[in-house]
């Protein structure tokens, strides 16, 4: 069994400003966002960790070193990156609805068959990286302890998925910014979560 914190990053602009979609968009925190991260800084201070992991984007990475405050020791991995958007990012819902509510209808009836924003990622697409990073996970940190940081969209699929949800029900679980999610993993019991936005 592997004992994973699983974050999504600190408070970023786009978060701020209406929500807008930030996918592959590398964008630093905000004053607020870096807070976060230091408070998740004392709420992880009694784990030991056995490894630190951060998608690629700023956002991510940030606040893995913050939280962690092992910066020299955050492993970034490509698999973690936040979902495409396609047409989405930079974009709130209700504008890129209004453009085109076709694609927004078709992503939320089975996301994992249609594209996020026409030319981005299906959700089927993001399951198998994820999938893949967390198999991996579990053969090289069996019995270990560790820090994940990764975006909105890609821990609520994977979330959503290992929960045994249709998948296009995975808007339903809320993961706030700088916020912890403790969940375990094993080759046998399969997932389970134990604790959401702490």
């Amino acid at each position: 069994m592997i004992t994973i914190c699983l974050l999504r990053h600190g408070e970023t602009a786009y978060n701020a400003e209406g929500n807008k979609y930030c996918g592959r968009t590398d964008i630093p925190l905000t004053e607020k966002g870096i807070a976060q991260a230091n408070r998740m800084h004392e709420l992880l201070k009694d784990f030991q960790f056995d490894a630190v992991f951060s998608s690629p984007l700023q956002r991510a990475k940030t606040t893995a070193e913050i939280a962690s405050g092992r910066k020299e020791d955050v492993i970034v991995d490509e698999r973690l990156i936040e979902v495409n958007f396609g047409e989405w990012e930079g974009k709130t819902s209700d504008e890129f609805i209004a453009d085109d509510p076709n694609s927004w209808f078709n992503w939320l009836s089975d996301p994992s068959a249609f594209h996020a924003g026409n030319t981005g990622e299906t959700g089927q697409q993001v399951l198998e990286r994820l999938n893949s990073f967390y198999d991996e996970l579990l053969d090289k940190y069996d019995g270990k302890t560790v820090l994940v940081v990764g975006h909105n969209g890609v821990n609520r699929l994977f979330m959503s998925n290992q929960l045994g949800m249709p998948l296009k029900n995975y808007r339903k679980i809320v993961q706030e910014n700088s916020a912890l999610t403790l969940i375990t993993l094993d080759k046998h019991k399969g997932f389970n979560l134990l604790k959401l936005n702490a």
